[in-house]
């Protein structure tokens, strides 16, 4: 076994991974500028020792591998720089997933610009509940597991398969490392303005990503996606399955006939059923609820039947599914206002989240309050979606944190509902314990810990 050093490990994925270095019997340690709940919580749990800031003789003895993130660590870090002028061997995270953990698994990769935690989630639980015991890699924390990440048993391992690139010296999306049979393609949008000039870049990357995949392997597209359209049409050798109720506007060889849908939906999607080829599979009834997420159930089962786990289990399982923390979570009621923290990183997420919430609950009142904080957001990529995003809310109160390089007043005076901008955490707290009393949902959209409102909002509330 090996002594692996991993630079940068409070982030999701490096955080994951140590946790699988630590399960395979390497000897673990890491560090970062700042640990945070829950990745810190679950390295404890796991003994890996771990470092806040950088110092040389956290190296010492010389590890065999280290493993360098993506996150804050360019040319010029001090770690970065004494990896290199020491000649210690390294590797980015996502090689060293696909080299040391995936190559002998038969991998099911979920991917996408929206609802890859979620997917991810939900087929892993139906495999578990299958007997299959997979090893995953989640980029979140799934309620009905104890932790992001696992080996599991052989021969299956799901994995959250991110586009973003993977280190500073490989600009290659992640998911090139993963060398997938099954692969789940949510959607393809624009996003992560700050590594990809535009959408034909992302699209490159997922034409090569199709490129690793075997020819029995499989492919669960969305039916009516034009940017998957044009992606598939780059080139795909593997078969097609299909999600959605509209026919597929591109039909391409590779296509099964397999097409994935629901019908009777109720409760905004927390009852559906579930149809192959317009043919009654049987009903869900769970505790999600929104049309995207209704979409990301049809692509797990998908998959997971890929994988040999019949439809009946899978829908079983969907009814025992707890969902994903940070994904609309119910974080606290005070008397009659629901708070929710939902990891809002994209405005058709922030569209998506607010439409299902609307049509759960009805004409009671809907608080959005955003902080756009992703990359691309906050660069004002997306300036002109965010206007119309929460048209599905009743006010939305925007968030400049000092990441934020430009000026919301834009989007503020030109958004389709009253709108407001807020440049002090305390003065937006203030704003909303002034809010008349009223039945009322209280949505908190950030990709980030946006100052700890979480914490400091419902004490808040209580008080008055």
């Amino acid at each position: 076994m090996s002594n692996i050093y991993f630079l940068g490990i409070g982030g999701t994925l490096m955080g994951s991974l140590a946790q699988l270095a630590a399960e395979q019997g390497h000897t673990v340690t890491g560090s970062d500028a700042a640990l945070y709940p829950p990745m810190s919580d679950q390295l404890a749990a796991a003994n890996i020792t771990v470092y806040e800031g950088f110092a040389p003789e956290q190296l010492e003895p010389e590890p065999d591998l280290v493993v360098i993130g993506n996150a804050g660590l360019p040319r010029g870090h001090p770690g970065v720089e004494h990896v290199l002028e020491r000649g210690i061997n390294y590797t980015s995270g996502a090689e060293w997933l696909g080299s040391h953990v995936l190559r002998d698994r038969w991998v099911l990769a979920v991917t996408g610009t929206h609802g890859k935690t979620t997917t991810a989630s939900i087929l892993t639980w139906i495999m578990e509940q299958a007997g299959l015991t997979p090893g995953y890699l989640i980029g979140g924390v799934p309620k009905n597991f104890a932790r992001s990440a696992r080996l599991g048993a052989q021969p299956f391992f799901v994995v959250e398969a991110d586009e973003y690139d993977c280190s500073y010296f490989d600009r290659r999306s992640k998911f090139v490392h993963y060398r997938p049979r099954t692969v789940v393609i949510n959607n393809i949008e624009y996003d992560h303005a700050d590594i990809f000039p535009d959408l034909a870049a992302i699209q490159t990357q997922f034409h090569h990503l199709l490129r690793s995949v075997p020819g029995n392997g499989l492919i669960v597209a969305p039916s009516s996606d034009d940017h998957v359209a044009e992606v598939l049409g780059q080139g795909c050798w593997s078969p097609i399955a299909r999600v959605g109720a509209a026919n597929v506007k591109q039909p391409l060889p590779q296509d099964t006939g397999e097409r994935w849908s629901a019908t009777d939906l109720e409760g905004a999607g927390s009852e559906f059923s579930v149809c192959l080829n317009d043919q009654l599979q049987g009903r869900v009834q769970w505790s999600m609820f929104g049309e995207h997420n209704v979409q990301n159930a049809l692509s797990a089962i998908a998959a997971a039947r890929h994988a040999g786990v019949p439809i009946p289990t899978a829908i079983e399982a969907l009814n025992r599914f707890d969902g994903v923390k940070r994904r609309l979570d119910l974080i606290a009621q005070v008397g009659e206002t629901s708070i929710y923290d939902d990891f809002a990183h994209h405005p058709t997420a922030i569209r998506a989240t607010l439409q299902g919430l609307r049509h759960k609950v009805g004409n009671e009142e809907i608080v959005a309050v955003v902080e756009p904080r992703s990359h691309t957001m906050s660069l004002g990529t997306l300036r002109h979606e965010l206007i119309n995003c929460c048209a599905a809310a009743d006010q939305v109160l925007w968030f400049r944190g000092s990441n934020i390089k430009w000026d919301l007043s834009e989007v503020v005076q030109n958004c389709v509902v009253p709108a407001q901008q807020y440049d002090n955490l305390d003065r937006l707290i203030n704003a909303l314990t002034k809010l008349p009393a009223k039945k009322r949902h209280i949505v908190i959209m950030s990709n980030g810990s946006f100052g700890g409102i979480y914490e400091k909002l419902p004490p808040r509330l209580q008080a008055g």
